[in-house]
């Protein structure tokens, strides 16, 4: 089913700031906000939506994604310089925390749903690479700061020799139900904090959180065909989770150097090529570069014009998780020739005194009009 756009079902342009975005949010969310609306499963639905949407745009790095790749951005995809950067609310985030970001001023405290330990943040790193390497594929090392798994309590938070208890004012849900009017709210749990679990005795080294914050380094290969903006994910490599909850993953967003040479449209790749003119009137085979660092021949056939497009099947990129390739789509143009000769001046006159008007029927063609053309006007 195709989703509609965060912008459209928040209700607001797509420039829209913060304080915008906050006080739509707010209004579409007691719109369709379950308590109101109960056993409204559409309502329910666009609940869901107007959540889904305010969380990916009020965060600064998922509105970029999405602003540059739309829905896709978030969707399970997919060396050189690189850059590090946290991919923005982890998957530990859910609607419940929203809302009570947004409503708890409103209700004494909120609701909190039930959350216990919370999933690592995902990470996002950008790698740009040359096209030579997108087109050959690489293994890359990436280096990324982030919070790991403790080792002096595997990631419990507790000290060694003690436990986790579970926490006896919320029963380890890490919320307490209230009701506020006609309102039954959830909220979270004053004493675990919504995690559902106590620490009596933190470990001294991550001090209760089970992570600590150290850089790897990650041996990740970078498949055949990557284009700009490929997404590629690294499962359980994100951030740590909170008190053993898994890890998150780590994005590697893939960015294209520009080449001197080539340029790229999806599989294909496009290269501009001059051409003497002697080669261009007489044909014959000319030597062309090609990404994987070897020599194609190209058939010229004689009289070959300036802006002719000639396609060479096979010489473009690989396409991803496939044994295809593109074409590669080679543009010629004539190169008239400069600092001459007395001799080759002499050959050239020699040259158009044998010309005939078939050599140039273009050219004859555009005299003929313009004589015409003048014998109107005069």
């Amino acid at each position: 089913m195709t989703k509609r756009d965060y912008y459209e079902v928040l209700g607001v342009e797509k420039g829209a700031d913060a304080a915008a975005l906050k006080k739509a949010y707010r209004k579409q969310a007691m719109k369709f906000h379950p308590d109101r609306n109960p056993g409204d499963t559409a309502a329910e639905a666009s609940f869901k939506e107007v959540n889904e949407a305010y969380d990916t745009l009020k965060d600064p790095q998922k509105r970029a994604a999405y602003d540059q790749y739309g829905h896709a951005a978030f969707e399970n995809g997919g060396a050189g310089a690189g850059g590090f950067g946290g991919f923005g609310g982890g998957g530990g985030h859910d609607f419940g925390d929203m809302f009570e970001d947004m409503f708890g001023d409103m209700f004494g405290g909120g609701r909190g749903r039930s959350r216990g330990p919370q999933r690592g943040g995902d990470l996002r790193y950008n790698l740009t690479i040359s096209l030579e390497e997108a087109y050959a594929g690489k293994a890359v090392q990436v280096t990324i700061p982030t919070a790991v798994s403790c080792n002096t309590c595997d990631g419990s938070g507790a000290k060694k020799g003690t436990s986790v208890k579970t926490c006896g004012t919320c029963g380890g849900r890490g919320e307490v139900r209230v009701q506020q009017g006609f309102f039954a709210m959830s909220r979270t749990c004053n004493t675990c904090g919504g995690k559902g679990q106590i620490i009596t005795d933190p470990c001294d080294t991550c001090h209760g959180s089970g992570t600590v914050r150290k850089e790897k380094t990650l041996n990740v290969n970078i498949p055949k065909g990557v284009d700009n903006g490929t997404r590629i994910r690294v499962t359980g490599e994100g951030e740590a989770g909170e008190n053993g909850a898994p890890n998150g993953d780590l994005y590697i967003f893939v960015q294209l150097k520009n080449h001197n040479l080539f340029e790229r449209e999806g599989p294909h790749i496009l290269l501009d090529m001059p051409i003497d003119f002697v080669s261009a009137a007489l044909g014959g085979q000319l030597e062309v570069p090609t990404l994987d660092g070897k020599k194609a021949l190209l058939k010229i056939p004689e009289g070959a014009q300036s802006g002719t497009q000639f396609r060479m099947r096979g010489k473009g990129m690989p396409v991803t998780n496939s044994s295809a390739y593109g074409d590669m789509f080679v543009n010629v143009t004539v190169e008239v020739p400069t600092k001459l000769s007395k001799k080759q001046k002499e050959l050239l006159k020699q040259f158009k005194n044998a010309s005939s008007d078939r050599n140039s029927p273009e050219q004859d063609s555009f005299l003929k009009k313009a004589t015409k053309f003048w014998g109107l006007a005069s």
